[in-house]
């Protein structure tokens, strides 16, 4: 669905910012030049722990949460709009699963060995869920689910043993969240370099729902009328910090994981989220100072198309194939070899060619800015 933006109420700038950072820097690290030769915080963790890269994800999923509060505050308190909502909800949903699922067929037209899972598909189930839950329950009652959510995620993973034979362990391939993967999706339809589980499976999505409402917690103190902007930033300084805080010491216990979508990731990360939000909000929205912010907001207006520009636009350019010292080289690959190894280290011609592509799809999303146009799901 298109709008034109200047009928849309007012925009938090800092959301807008945010979100178009948080995009970016998604865009950045999922289209390196070249993998092997990235700098290290360009790079997911092997397993436990957390990479800046760890934190992209996680915090569009914040970000989720605390838009929902703006989308929907006002319109909460009446019931009678709840069925509309919830259904225009599902249907954002869908489209999400559709797109996600479109984009794995757009590379592989093979339906035998289509990956169910993936980064959209997360997004559009989280966010229904998150919708359903907010329209649906008070602060307190978010609360005590939030809690209920870590809780139980580190019960199950921690102390149930897996079917196939295994005692509870938070090992790749071995661990519950693994085997409900290959029991539901099959091997053919999971993230096949993982080997047996999947980044974004299901058993993880549980707590990535917890994300959502660490974003709406926040969306709540920001849109409260009775905060002056001062208290807001107050409090959630102290939230973010103790969040934080928090997860590290939860790390101790069930390590900092984002492949698991650990309760301590959570934490740790919605922390960072919030510090990094409140930040924004105190400098772009109370002191003032937007005009570094609107690079960043070209792509936050326009969050989800800019996305799924991104992962379909190098199989576009791929379709180009060049002849270059004897070998047909796909597009990307030769823009790469020919333009920017040859003049940088292998590292930094990674990520320069990384960042050439992140202005490639923020022009497309200009266009869109100039024109006041946001588009939907």
């Amino acid at each position: 669905m298109l709008t034109d933006n200047k009928t849309e109420k007012k925009r938090l700038v800092s959301l807008d910012f945010f979100r178009g950072l948080t995009i970016a820097a998604m865009i950045l690290v999922n289209t390196p030049g070249d993998e092997e030769h990235a700098y290290a915080p360009l790079k997911h963790s092997a397993w436990n722990g957390c990479t800046p890269t760890d934190l992209v994800f996680p915090f569009f999923l914040f970000m989720v949460g605390v838009s929902i509060v703006y989308a929907l505050e006002g319109k909460k308190a009446d019931a009678a709009n709840h069925p509309k909502i919830i259904g225009g909800a599902l249907r954002r949903m869908l489209i999400l699963i559709g797109l996600g699922l479109s984009i794995f067929l757009f590379y592989k037209f093979d339906f035998a060995t289509l990956r169910f899972p993936g980064v959209l598909q997360r997004i559009g189930v989280v966010y229904f869920i998150a919708t359903f839950i907010y329209l649906k329950t008070n602060a307190k009652t978010r609360y005590w689910l939030f809690g209920i959510i870590l809780i139980s995620y580190y019960a199950i993973m921690n102390f149930i043993p897996v079917p196939d034979g295994h005692p509870a362990n938070l090992e790749p391939q071995y661990n519950l969240a693994a085997w409900v993967d290959r029991a539901v999706f099959s091997l053919n339809h999971m993230y096949k370099y993982a080997k047996g589980w999947d980044p974004v499976g299901l058993l993880s999505t549980w707590p990535s729902i917890a994300t959502a409402l660490f974003g709406i917690a926040v969306g709540e103190i920001l849109k409260n009328k009775e905060f002056a902007p001062k208290t807001k930033c107050s409090r959630l300084s102290i939230i973010g910090i103790s969040a934080t805080v928090l997860g590290l010491l939860a790390g101790l216990i069930f390590p900092i994981n984002k492949q698991l979508w650990s309760s301590s990731y959570v934490l740790y990360t919605g922390g960072l989220a919030t510090l990094g939000l409140t930040a924004a909000y105190w400098l772009i929205d109370i002191k003032g100072y937007k005009k570094f912010t609107w690079f960043f907001v070209v792509l936050g207006t326009n969050a989800i198309s800019a996305y799924v520009l991104s992962e379909i636009m190098p199989g576009l350019i791929n379709f180009i194939k060049v002849q270059h010292n004897g070998v047909k080289m796909r597009g990307m690959a030769f823009v790469y070899e020919t333009m920017f190894l040859p003049c940088f280290s292998p590292a930094n011609a990674s990520l320069l060619f990384a960042v050439c592509f992140v202005l490639l799809i923020w022009l497309f999303m200009y266009i869109l800015y100039k024109k006041n146009i946001i588009i939907k799901v």
